[in-house]
Formats: structure tokens, sequence, C-alpha cells
């Protein structure tokens, strides 16, 4: 049965209450969270010249969920790493939260990514030799807070994702869907209003997979702004937008009822391969 955190709110609810959830306690009047205008960056390789994004044009309202989807070589983890602050656009603006971020410096995008952003990779990025709770409380220690404010978010966040009894164990004592959701509870401590996921879903099996969105989806319930990388018609099919990328260009962009991750694995599994095969 996939996992029902009863910390985290009806993901069925924050679907229908998506819309509303992207307009914030700052009013009607906010700027969106995430807009990108004319974006572009370019790579020297040798004498080769290679585009990988060509002018993207993107907007993010606060709460969404949206998958950003592509081959190989689409541009789709370039428009990731510039959306999370960890790289630059050779061309164009990046506004986070109304402010232009696409020419700060090093150690103020830094500082960008420790308020505005949380990630979640493929691989987990756990440290195999610290418990969960420690590589939960990591990010915490560049915050400057006290121990037991530490303690506090560490222990929160692990309970929202229903291991608030794994947190003294090691990385190697967990199974890969426990250890991802240590890395969602990492990505969620700092109380960041995004987060990044990056073929979050790529190391794990099936059930395990629909567990993960089963609490993604949640986060997106409790206002939170999701965004998610992906290959994947069937893991994209949980997200209300999608937007695909092919040679640095942003050829659909699509918005969709998007699948309820639930208790029934096999329905979830037989709705997201429905929601996949309309769209190819």
């Amino acid at each position: 049965m996939a996992l029902v955190d009863p910390s985290v709110p009806s993901p069925r609810a924050g679907a229908e209450m998506e819309s509303a959830s992207g307009r914030s306690h700052l009013g009607a009047n906010a700027p969106p969270l995430i807009e990108m205008r004319g974006i572009e960056r370019v790579y020297q390789m040798g004498d080769n010249v290679v585009r990988a994004l060509a002018g993207v044009d993107l907007t993010i309202e606060r709460g969404a969920s949206i998958a950003i989807m592509g081959t190989s070589g689409s541009g789709k983890s370039t428009m990731m790493n510039i959306l999370g602050c960890l790289d630059q656009p050779t061309k164009g603006s990046y506004f986070l939260d109304g402010r232009d971020v696409s020419r700060l410096s090093r150690a103020e995008l830094a500082a960008v990514r420790g308020r505005m952003i949380g990630f979640v990779f493929q691989s987990f990025n756990l440290l195999s030799r610290t418990t969960a709770f420690e590589n939960v409380e990591m990010p915490l220690l560049y915050q400057g807070l006290s121990a037991s404010v530490r303690r506090k978010r560490a222990n929160e966040a692990l309970a929202r994702v229903g291991l608030q009894n794994r947190g003294d164990h090691t990385p190697n004592q967990l199974s890969g869907g426990q250890q991802q959701r240590v890395a969602i509870a990492r990505a969620l401590v700092c109380e960041a209003p995004i987060i990044m996921a990056d073929e979050p879903t790529g190391n794990l099996d099936t059930k395990t997979s629909y567990e993960v969105m089963a609490i993604l989806q949640g986060l997106v319930a409790q206002g939170i702004t999701v965004v998610l990388v992906t290959h994947e018609h069937d893991i994209a099919a949980y997200a209300r937008r999608v937007v695909t990328l092919r040679d640095g260009l942003m050829v659909d962009d699509r918005t969709q009822t998007p699948v309820i991750a639930g208790g029934n694995m096999a329905a979830d599994a037989a709705a997201a391969t429905a929601a996949a095969g309309a769209h190819p």
C-alpha cells in the first residue's frame, strides 16, 4: 500500500485547491514565484557552440506542480540548473519571488538557494556514514541555528515524510524509498517554498515511486511549489502542468488533471499509464 502520511494533507484536496494555494498570503498582486524571460544558455565546447536553451519564457505560480520533460539533450537539465540557481543564463532574465537573480554573484546565489529552494535528486545524495537525522539537519548547520532549533526542525521534517522512527538509521540501513524520503525531508528542513526534484523516482521500483509521488503531492497541498524534472510520462502524470523541451526550445506547455497518488497502487499505475498514453 502506498504511503499515506497523516501529517500531510490529502493530495486530492491539494489538487483541487492548487490554484488557490498559489495565491499566497502576499495577496493577488504578488509577483509569480518564478518568471523566466528569454532565457538562453550557450556553452563553448572547443570550436563548437552549444545552445542548451534558445530563448525560453516560463512563469510558475506559487503552490504549483509542474513537470519538465524532454529527451537527453533537450535542455531540461540546463533549465533545472538555472531554475535552481546552480547556473546562470547567458542571456535573459530570471525573476525568483520578484527578484532578478540572473546576474547575482555565486555567494548571492548560494544564499538564495538556501532560503528559497530544496533539492531532491535521483541518487539521493545522502552522506553514507551519518544518520538520517544528521543528513536532514545538515543544511541547518550553515544557517547558524541553535542545536535545539536544528533538532526540532529536523525531527519535524522526518515526521512529515513518515520517518520519525528512523532518524538514527544510516542510509545503508534504509530502503531506497526510505532514503529518498530522507532526501525530501532534507529539502524541506529549511522551509523553502520550492522543491526541485530531478528524476526523484529514477532509482526506485514502481510501488516506491508512487509512494514518493504521494508525498510530493501532499507538499503541493500545503502550498509548496514542486518542480519535477523527468523523462517518464507516467510520473509527469502526477503534475498539474507539463512543459516539454526539445533542442533548447519549449515545444509544449499544457495543463492536465493530475493522477492522484493514493492507496491503490494498481489503480495509480493504470491511471498514470493511461495519462501517459494520451500524451506520447
